[in-house]
């Protein structure tokens, strides 16, 4: 297996590829190149056993030029510094090239969510956002759920923001329950916007969608939805999912709702057999199936320069985030597949942060059907620049969107005086 690389670096490096093709200047890629601003913070907090124990606290702002910065929070005990910054980075370029008018951020603490209570998890966020409430805000840096945190988590922070402040502002935080200002669609909508491209890619592709076999990697919120989403719209027929420790392949389809009940009570797809008719397999034999469509939704670096020579599959919808590697991407490429790359088809969950944003600005609150509409909007213009972009510049799609992203922040940054 080939050494994974700095999720960071890789973020780099796909910059630059772009920057080489825009012909972009050497101020303005190097600026463009590192984060503006990082805060690393140490979080006190009482444990129900009576104990203290400090944790260690990312936030990073990498680019305001469009926009207060926006990006999700994660609890996770692996998390780093670099992985952080690396998706600050992509969320940069995920809000420009869906076009919303805000910035790239990303925070995360170190931490085992799985291992704590539900007072220790309120107590933790409370103390993140103590250590780092005069350094975000609606106007400034607006955090989101993101790997091991939920709308209950938003909650609390939201709260203690409002306590700083000393009044009541749901627009410091997106990914709240509904009762609290959050938006209609949001549960679906990484799932959702990714869908909208699928849809568009296929029909470029002249594929049909109602007769398309599809394999899912990784059964987590964002694959979940996938599954049910790609019944419902389309048609299609899901083959294969997975999860961490293994998955499922059956040539008649997969019940959406059968393996996603059989998830929650086993805790994972790998046991499903629906009555003898489902194949146990690796996350690797899944990468490597003869579908139409593969939806990566896992981990970081899934397909590498050693596997992606077997990808099968016509279209890659990435849902996940950064899970095919630059030497990936140039074999794919290649091979003719049509990647939609990820800050292009996961950006359906921030584009509905967005609208809870507007949403929580104004006072007035959408029903599903126009945040669904507007999602569909906002995905298929985004599709179709990334799209064209490539085509006129015979790119792939991944450095395509970075392109088009790219050149809206470049331009922010020149308007304002910075390069």
């Amino acid at each position: 297996m080939t050494k994974a690389m700095n999720p960071f670096e890789i973020a780099q490096r796909q910059l630059a590829t772009a920057a080489e093709v825009m012909g972009l200047d050497e101020t303005t890629h190097e600026f463009l190149r590192w984060p503006m601003r990082e805060f690393h913070v140490r979080i006190p907090c009482k444990m129900d056993d009576g104990t203290t124990r400090i944790f260690e606290g990312f936030r990073v702002q990498y680019n305001d030029a469009r926009g207060p910065t926006k990006g999700g929070l994660r609890f996770h005990p692996d998390e780093t510094f670099d992985t952080v910054r690396a998706l600050a980075a992509w969320m940069t370029w995920k809000c420009a090239v869906v076009d919303i008018p805000l910035g790239g951020g990303k925070g995360g603490v170190v931490c085992s969510p799985k291992e704590m209570s539900s007072g220790e998890l309120e107590r933790l966020s409370r103390g993140y956002i103590r250590a780092l409430g005069h350094y975000i805000g609606p106007a400034i840096d607006v955090p989101a759920p993101d790997v091991y945190t939920n709308p209950q988590i938003m909650a609390w922070m939201m709260d203690e923001y409002s306590h700083m402040v000393g009044f009541h502002a749901p627009g410091v935080i997106t990914g709240k329950p509904i009762p609290l200002g959050g938006s209609q669609g949001r549960g679906d909508a990484t799932a959702r916007g990714g869908m909208y491209c699928i849809r568009e890619a296929a029909q470029a592709l002249d594929i049909d969608l109602g007769k398309a076999t599809i394999a899912i990697q990784g059964y987590g919120n964002a694959g979940q939805f996938a599954h049910k989403l790609v019944g419902e719209l389309f048609g299609s027929q899901v083959v294969a999912v997975s999860y961490s420790k293994g998955g499922i392949y059956c040539a008649d389809g997969l019940d959406f709702a059968s393996v996603s009940a059989h998830k929650r009570d086993a805790r994972t797809v790998a046991t499903y057999d629906n009555g003898g008719t489902c194949a146990q397999i690796t996350n690797a034999d899944l990468l490597a199936l003869d579908v139409d469509i593969l939806i990566p939704a896992a981990l970081d670096g899934m397909i590498r320069e050693d596997n992606a020579g077997d990808v099968q599959a016509k279209i890659v919808a990435e849902l996940a985030n950064g899970p095919t590697t630059p030497e990936a991407d140039a074999i794919l490429h290649k091979n003719g597949v049509f990647v939609i790359p990820d800050f292009l088809c996961n950006a359906g969950g921030v584009t509905v942060s967005y609208f809870e944003q507007v949403q929580n600005a104004y006072g007035y609150y959408w029903d599903v059907d126009m945040v669904y509409q507007r999602l569909d909007q906002k995905m298929t213009a985004a599709f179709h620049a990334v799209h064209s972009t490539a085509q006129r510049y015979n790119l792939d799609n991944r450095i395509a969107a970075y392109v088009v992203a790219v050149a809206r922040v470049a331009e922010a940054c020149k308007l304002r005086g910075w390069v």
